[in-house]
């Protein structure tokens, strides 16, 4: 590792430790502990939404609006209503009857301490919660409504069966089956990186992106989605359980139809650098405000977790 790759880790680290700790606080204000006879499931609700993740998708949304001249606090709704959907997407994941895990993030899993009835609940009420949050009026009319509802519009396709349940759904039907290259990237552009594009296209919407600007970056988010997704498959594979958080081997024990299990572990790692290598010339007009988003597409190929 050179030295400048060294300078781009400790920035994206202080970047992330920073806007995480954002998105964290805002959290804490839109999701409260509660009181009231339905106090159980917003108990369920905040142990999987506090439970450690990375803060990954509602921190693009801020860097892509950062990137065309945005600012945080505008896009800290929107930004953690994503949160909220892919919190609800993995309690739903985890349960018996789809994936049938027992940790995530270090933890047990929402329906391990809480029963399956209660994580179901839990879920759904995340992903009602962060519509709730996009559709809360801006007391300060930082956000026009028409823009507001091209962002919903926009975030509602991509948890859909149009993204992350469809491509839920190709993932859950393909178990055990031979797969090819066209199954394995419909599975990840749909379950994984649409919610990652949206990320990315809301943050920009929200922060002024002109059409030129717009289209860059979704193009970016959709080469750093798959990236992600490809890393995920590498790391169940080459991962360990202590800086994962989570079981390893169990795409294979599974007959998940995954990168690896297509291509090749070293095949898989090569395509996984060319999505990077694109996302980052796809940068190339972008000022240094957009370094974030340069930096986190650098961010997927060293991750361990």
């Amino acid at each position: 590792m050179n030295y400048y790759e060294l300078v781009d880790i400790m920035d994206l680290k202080l970047y992330f430790k920073e806007k995480k700790a954002l998105v964290d606080e805002a959290l804490g204000g839109f999701l409260p502990e509660s009181d009231e006879l339905s106090a159980g499931v917003v108990k369920a609700m905040r142990y999987s939404l506090f439970a450690g993740g990375k803060r990954l998708r509602p921190i693009l949304c801020i860097a892509g609006a950062e990137a065309v001249g945005g600012d945080a606090q505008s896009v800290l709704p929107v930004a953690c209503a994503i949160e909220m959907i892919h919190t609800y997407s993995l309690i739903h994941d985890d349960l018996p009857v789809i994936d049938n895990d027992d940790l995530r993030r270090g933890k047990p899993t929402n329906h391990k301490v809480f029963g399956e009835a209660m994580a179901l609940l839990a879920g759904d009420g995340l992903l009602t919660k962060a519509f709730h949050l996009m559709t809360h009026p801006d007391p300060e009319n930082r956000v026009k409504p028409g823009v507001s509802l091209k962002v919903i519009g926009l975030i509602a396709t991509a948890a859909g069966y149009e993204g992350m349940v469809g491509g839920q759904v190709v993932d859950i039907q393909s178990e055990g089956k031979e797969g090819d290259s066209s199954i394995v990237e419909f599975i990840h552009t749909h379950k994984t990186g649409a919610l990652i594009v949206a990320s990315v296209s809301s943050g920009a919407i929200l922060g002024g992106a002109e059409k030129d600007q717009l289209k860059a970056l979704t193009s970016y988010g959709k080469d750093i989605g798959l990236a992600f997704q490809v890393a995920d498959d590498i790391l169940n594979v080459e991962g360990s359980r202590q800086e994962m958080g989570k079981s390893v081997g169990s795409d294979a024990r599974q007959g998940k139809i995954t990168y690896p299990a297509v291509f090749g572990l070293e095949r898989s790692k090569e395509i996984q650098k060319a999505l990077v290598d694109r996302a980052l010339e796809t940068l190339k007009s972008f000022e240094e405000r957009a370094d974030p988003l340069r930096q986190i597409a650098r961010y997927i190929i060293k991750r361990k977790t």
